[in-house]
């Protein structure tokens, strides 16, 4: 689905939604930003932003253009960008492959600017109950080889208290249009649309969005 045509309705999809919010001409990092299917999605929504991404491996040219790309380990690494550099910050299903967030916490409240705020996404919980869909579909949670363990939201929050940055939602991560093409689709034959429309109807995705206050 190409985000342009969320643009005057980003509340149909829970990450435009929130990546509406950034500032004209502001600056966004994604970390994982992987295959750059997200990224990309994003420079759909707002052509305007300058975009950064980080990945430990990472495919960058698959990503716009103009995107400054740097390869990191999120576990231990100092990011190379500026203090205080950051009006946005997506971080989507990259804390459930890591043994420990303290190193990639700190370097998000190290960067975000006063007001500026991070998007926390990775597997709900109830994913770990899903039947296996291994070899076609990360459906349930362990269907991923490389997921360390499942993080909860009370936990993130627990974490980030110690910390400048501020809870200020959090939720199941959902886009509209493909949960309503979950009746319809779910009676056809199996393909990744069907197993798609299936993840946005039950929620697969949790969220949490934390502001920096100093």
């Amino acid at each position: 689905m190409n985000w342009k045509y969320l643009r005057a309705i980003p509340s149909l999809d829970t990450r435009a939604s929130h990546i509406a919010r950034t500032p004209r001409n502001g600056s966004l990092l994604d970390l994982g930003s992987s295959d750059g299917e997200t990224l990309n999605h994003i420079a759909q929504l707002r052509p305007d932003l300058r975009l950064h991404s980080a990945d430990k491996f990472g495919h960058p040219e698959k990503y716009p253009a103009s995107c400054d790309f740097r390869r990191l380990d999120f576990s231990a690494a100092k990011f190379p960008w500026p203090d205080r550099s950051m009006d946005v910050i997506t971080c989507m299903h990259v804390i459930e492959h890591l043994d420990s967030l303290a190193n990639l916490l700190a370097e998000i409240t190290r960067l975000l600017k006063p007001g500026g705020f991070v998007y926390f996404e990775t597997p709900h919980p109830k994913t770990v109950d899903l039947p296996s869909a291994r070899g076609k579909f990360t459906l349930n949670f362990h269907d991923d080889p490389t997921h360390v363990r499942v993080v909860t939201m009370d936990e993130l929050a627990a974490q980030l208290a110690n910390t400048s940055l501020r809870v200020t939602d959090t939720g199941v991560s959902r886009n509209w249009l493909f949960a309503a093409a979950h009746p319809l689709l779910c009676l056809l034959p199996e393909s990744r649309q069907r197993y798609t429309a299936r993840v946005h109807w039950i929620g697969w995705s949790a969220y949490l969005v934390a502001r920096q206050t100093t």
